[in-house]
């Protein structure tokens, strides 16, 4: 009997067409210059450090890099890293991406400017903890972004969800929905968005 797929197994299996999705590899020009200038709104001016906790293929590790940010990621998906790497090398990019766990990342507190998680709270067994320990590593003053939605799926985490439980450990809190077709490729029913913690 065939074992069921573990989760670090699919996602392995998604690395090869993972930059497909035009909000992944951002290979439009106009969807690119949409997440560039929305991180560039929510971040302090570079240089600063920046972990990117689930990567993925290290397309806003890229992003944030090119600005002139030291960052560095992680993904718990060896494919995954394995294609970020490839992506910064090829493009003359220094940023360090280890294959690690992003709920329990092996960064010391303290230590860097922002934390960046992109569509990875929602999935963490226990997000309240995954919170404590990503606003742990932040400096005094540093700053959390998380982009996440509440998905036609029915995965996800809705923004006032996800705002209370920030709001739980942090007193600064800010939501900003993100429906604009230019991050996502494309027309979206559902709920989107970027938070942001100071």
């Amino acid at each position: 009997m065939e074992e069921p797929m573990n989760e670090r197994d699919y996602w392995d299996g998604e690395a090869a067409t993972f930059d497909q999705e035009p909000d992944h590899g951002l290979t439009d020009p106009a969807t690119r210059d949409a997440w560039r200038a929305l991180l560039r709104e929510h971040l302090p001016p570079a240089p600063c450090d920046v972990v990117d906790l689930g990567c993925g293929t290290g397309t806003l590790s890229a992003l944030l890099a090119q600005d002139g940010h030291r960052v560095r990621g992680l993904d718990f998906a060896p494919a995954m890293v394995d294609a970020a790497r490839a992506k910064h090398a090829a493009a003359g990019l220094d940023v360090e991406v280890v294959v690690a766990d992003a709920g329990d990342p092996p960064y010391d507190e303290d230590s860097v400017d922002v934390v960046l998680v992109r569509h990875v709270l929602w999935a963490m067994p226990d997000p309240a903890q995954a919170l404590r320990r990503w606003i742990a590593l932040l400096r005094p003053g540093g700053r959390l972004l998380l982009v996440e939605g509440r998905w036609h799926t029915g995965g996800g985490i809705g923004a006032e969800d996800c705002a209370a439980l920030v709001s739980a450990q942090r007193e600064h809190v800010e939501v900003r929905l993100l429906p604009e077709e230019v991050y996502w490729g494309g027309p979206i029913t559902d709920e989107r968005y970027v938070l942001v913690s100071r």
